[in-house]
């Protein structure tokens, strides 16, 4: 269940309870005439099951509330109210299934910011990761992964492809391609510093290196890998399972790829950081692909239980 606030103007409440009334789904409905104050109004609450939350949302918006009043939603933890069962029993489709557009859009417009906490999280992960590819330690690398927000901008770019919000777009690339940019340099930096205090080698680079050698060797598996982590990581965000969302962190090969390229440059070994590069670039075009595509079915799918829907 989602939990509805609203500040409405006085000459819309009416409009907007009866919006609320004639819902399905809807339930535990509360008007307080007259009780905000910034921006002056009426403050309406209710209680609405997630599978017809996004349809609400886009009735309110019709009804301009989102400019002239506010509309906050969040969500119920737990609700002890035959009401509510009631409402979600009736609510059309499955609430793991419905999709709140305008909530994924908010969140991956925040995670596609770019702010001085994504960066240094960014050069973190990469800095984590460049020793983990001198070191050939697959721990460190699986670190460096899980620190990592890279996937945060991505998720944005498939949010904006699917909802064509160019806005959301440009600001998603921005933060990828500045992150990426400005970790891989440091990490140069970073390398070169090692190496004068006698922690990196070249010796390490060039060794047999098991445990971490497929960050430059990319291959039609790592494809595959970052598809299957796309859509896992769209749905984990669009069903609200974040959880699931280490587990796609650690799946791709992103910030692994992007320190080895790195390393690899400052040591003049151009085949490494070129089949690195080339498996950063893999893994982000099979996350963007697989991610739109998911994003597109379940707007389809839901499209069509809403119209099956009795």
């Amino acid at each position: 269940m989602l939990h509805l606030r609203l500040i409405t103007p006085a000459d819309a409440t009416d409009d907007v309870v009866r919006l609320i009334e004639k819902t399905v789904g809807t339930t535990h409905l509360a008007v307080l005439p007259g009780a905000a104050r910034d921006p002056a109004g009426d403050v309406v609450m209710c209680d609405v099951a997630r599978e017809a939350g996004d349809e609400l949302l886009a009735r309110l918006r019709e009804l301009g509330i989102a400019e002239s009043g506010a509309i906050t939603v969040e969500n119920i933890d737990l609700s002890l109210s035959l009401r509510a069962d009631k409402a979600e029993r009736d609510a059309p489709g499955e609430g793991a299934d419905a999709v709140l557009w305008d909530q994924l859009t908010e969140a991956t417009h925040e995670e596609s910011t770019l702010s001085f906490t994504y960066v240094a999280f960014m050069l973190i992960a990469t800095m984590i990761a460049a020793c983990g590819v001198v070191l050939d330690n697959a721990i460190l690398i699986v670190g460096a992964m899980a620190v990592g927000p890279d996937f945060g901008p991505v998720a944005g770019l498939c949010t904006a492809l699917v909802r064509r919000a160019p806005r959301l777009a440009l600001r998603a690339l921005i933060a990828l391609l500045v992150g990426f940019a400005v970790s891989m340099v440091v990490a140069v930096g970073f390398s070169y510093f090692m190496d004068a205090v006698g922690l990196f080698s070249r010796a390490q680079l060039e060794a047999d290196r098991p445990n971490t050698s497929f960050i430059f060797n990319p291959d039609w598996f790592s494809f595959v890998v970052a598809v299957l982590a796309g859509a896992a990581g769209t749905l984990s965000l669009t069903s609200a399972k974040s959880g699931a969302l280490v587990g796609v962190a650690i799946s791709v090969t992103t910030v692994p790829a992007a320190a080895n390229a790195a390393v690899a440059f400052s040591y003049s070994e151009y085949k490494q950081a070129w089949g690195s590069t080339e498996q950063l670039l893999l893994n982000l075009l099979g996350i963007v692909l697989a991610g739109t595509l998911t994003l597109v079915i379940q707007k389809i799918l839901w499209r069509r239980a809403r119209r099956s829907a009795p």
